[in-house]
């Protein structure tokens, strides 16, 4: 009895129709035109509409300035590292270190951990540099002063041309 039971139960759900229900039920999400920017805002009303869309407050949105390059509604983010974030905090997407639905920098690509960080260094660029062309030139100049060109010793017993 309790086989025909479970087979009543779980027959139905395991149809090709039901699959191909719940596969298009599944496919209804958002589709990358939904999360397009909107058009650039030019009255105060569309302005707020678009930062209630991106989660900002209305005073600290600002929009990319309309100059053809099509970035639209999106507002102008500053730009922060991967490396810069906290690693210990909860993220939905850890590996890249950014949370679901949270506004990027349209140059977030490029600012990713393997790649370049606007972090502060310990060192300038220029005494990087500095440092890496005063050892390099060290030893150069070691190599020029120090240089040993008889590296094969002559025997006694070897003239030019004549062997004993």
């Amino acid at each position: 009895m309790a086989a025909l039971i479970k087979k009543a139960l779980i027959n139905p759900v395991l149809r090709n129709n039901g699959i191909h229900r719940l596969q298009f039920v599944r496919l209804a999400a958002y589709w990358n035109k939904d999360w397009k920017p909107g058009p650039y805002p030019k009255t105060d009303a569309e302005r707020i509409a678009a930062a209630i869309k991106y989660g900002l407050l209305p005073q600290d949105y600002e929009p990319y300035p309309d100059d053809g390059l099509g970035y639209g509604d999106y507002p102008k983010l500053p730009i922060v590292s991967a490396d810069m974030k906290d690693s210990l905090y909860n993220w939905d997407y850890p590996e890249m270190k950014r949370d679901f639905g949270e506004p990027m920098n349209t140059q977030y690509d490029v600012f990713t951990e393997e790649r370049l960080s606007n972090a502060r260094t310990r060192f300038s660029a220029k005494f990087t540099l500095a440092s890496f062309l005063g050892v390099l030139g060290g030893f150069l100049t070691l190599h020029l002063l120090c240089e040993y060109n008889d590296w094969y010793l002559r025997h006694p017993w070897v003239r030019v041309g004549i062997m004993f």
